[in-house]
């Protein structure tokens, strides 16, 4: 996950928001759910059409002193929870329809700022890493993880190609003393070939990022339980800023969205399920524009479904896919 805002300016950026717009329809009224309201962006702007409501939802704690100046401006139309969206399925909607739910999966400007929270490698000090409401920090997973376990975070979730050489030394180092930011990034710039493309140290702290915060699990079951609350004719609207998150996106919208037959020997376009319709096959990209005024969007795609009917035991297929991230994200057990 990568910023939403410039790191050149201290202006909140919220990516691909006409976009966005243009798929939610806000004009018409409805009741929205901002699951990262981070800064505020999109729920603010939803706001601005006077027959809407929003309901926003962000893990760090941070966002809530934000959303309570928006809470004072809108009063009855705008909520703010303090949980994860993993968890959207046990806010109390008292039957209420929702129109649209929304994720931009990229981290504020605020945040990778934040020098408690320390996701960049420029930061210094002990490791952390955590967004909120973590169980564990970064500091944990380099210091008490066995070698094999750090090589699988690195390789799966940051697509690291040194995975085994940053873990060998990772546990070498340790042995002399705890390991903080900056020794972390000396290890890994130590362990690669010199790469001018991007910092040495870009894959692994993503990597740890995922694993901290536990960004896998929360996609996916963030996607499912808004999947189950959403009512026919609702809308899923995703932002996404790294090819893993975007592939899981890409197949849970896919996979529910192509016409499965109820049974092998029945033709495919006879009884057969779908869940979502998929407008878009490809994602839609930030304008040249947006990318000149806020450059960290350049990675961002945005995907989108409209739901069709509901459907039992949809979550099977998608668990099973990716049952492998899972497994390497269970191995926090261990700390």
């Amino acid at each position: 996950m990568n910023a939403t805002m410039s790191l050149e300016k201290k202006t909140h950026f919220p990516v691909l928001l006409k976009e966005i717009l243009s798929i939610i329809s806000p004009q018409y009224g409805g009741i929205f759910i901002d699951c990262t309201f981070g800064q505020g962006g999109y729920s603010k702007k939803i706001l601005e059409y006077p027959n809407t409501n929003v309901i926003a939802l962000d893990r760090d704690n941070d966002s809530e002193n934000i959303s309570r100046s928006v809470k004072k401006k809108f009063k009855e139309r705008f909520t703010f929870v303090n949980k994860k969206f993993s968890q959207i399925d046990t806010i109390d909607l008292k039957k209420k329809n929702i129109k649209s739910i929304i994720f931009d999966l990229g981290y504020s400007y605020t945040q990778i700022k934040n020098p408690k929270k320390k996701l960049s490698f420029n930061d210094t000090g002990e490791l952390n890493m955590r967004l909120g409401l973590n169980s564990f920090s970064a500091k944990e997973v380099i210091n008490k993880l066995e070698q094999k376990d750090l090589e699988k975070i690195f390789k799966y979730f940051g697509d690291e190609k040194s995975s085994k050489q940053i873990a060998y030394k990772i546990i070498k180092n340790r042995e002399i003393k705890i390991i903080d930011t900056q020794q972390l990034v000396k290890i890994i710039q130590s362990s690669k070939k010199k790469n001018y493309k991007i910092h040495s140290a870009t894959k692994v702290f993503q990597a740890l990022r995922i694993f901290v915060n536990k960004e896998i699990s929360e996609l996916i079951y963030g996607l499912i339980n808004a999947t189950k609350i959403l009512e026919p004719g609702g809308s899923i609207v995703v932002v996404t800023f790294h090819s893993l998150e975007d592939r899981i996106v890409k197949f849970f919208f896919k996979s529910l969205s192509e016409k499965k037959s109820i049974s092998r020997y029945v033709p495919k376009n006879i009884d057969s399920d779908n869940l979502f319709k998929l407008i878009n096959k490809k994602p839609i990209f930030p304008s040249s524009n947006e990318i000149k005024e806020n450059p960290p969007s350049r990675s961002a795609k945005l995907r989108y479904v409209i739901k069709e009917k509901n459907i039992p035991n949809f979550e099977k297929e998608i668990l099973k896919k990716f049952e492998y991230l899972l497994e390497i994200e269970n191995l926090s057990k261990k700390l």
